[in-house]
């Protein structure tokens, strides 16, 4: 089976069915390959799905995680995603929680955002903080 990575607007077809016809294509893609989704990918889309299409947090946690769960899917860190997924659904912002999942094993992470800080308290072994 070929390993096909995807864009953006082939996850946003996908999840969205906007597009008949592109829906049609997207999904054929997910039913015959092995499919690479990029993390910057699930970032862009997330990013999409929600100010585009007014998704609500829980809805893309939902379907990030059916298609994450997919046999065929792979990603380069799947833990890393599905802990992002977990952090969103607690209430972090889901590029704040990809940036936190790639960084735990680090002891701190240095941000301005005072938002970010309140909301990661006790998520990870990983201190989210101001320099």
């Amino acid at each position: 089976m070929p390993v096909t990575g995807v864009d953006t607007n082939i996850l946003v077809r996908l999840l969205t069915r906007d597009d008949e016809g592109q829906f049609q294509k997207a999904f054929a893609l997910f039913n015959k390959d092995t499919v690479f989704i990029p993390d910057t990918v699930m970032l862009e889309t997330e990013w999409v799905l929600r100010f585009a299409y007014s998704f609500t947090f829980n809805k893309i946690c939902d379907a990030f995680a059916k298609l994450l769960s997919l046999p065929n899917v792979k990603t380069k860190n799947p833990d890393n995603l599905f802990l992002a997924i977990e952090w969103t659904r607690k209430g972090l912002d889901f590029a704040d929680a990809l940036h936190l999942a790639c960084s735990k094993d680090s002891e701190n992470f240095a941000t301005f955002d005072s938002d970010f800080i309140r909301r990661s308290k006790g998520l990870s072994k990983c201190v989210v903080k101001k320099p």
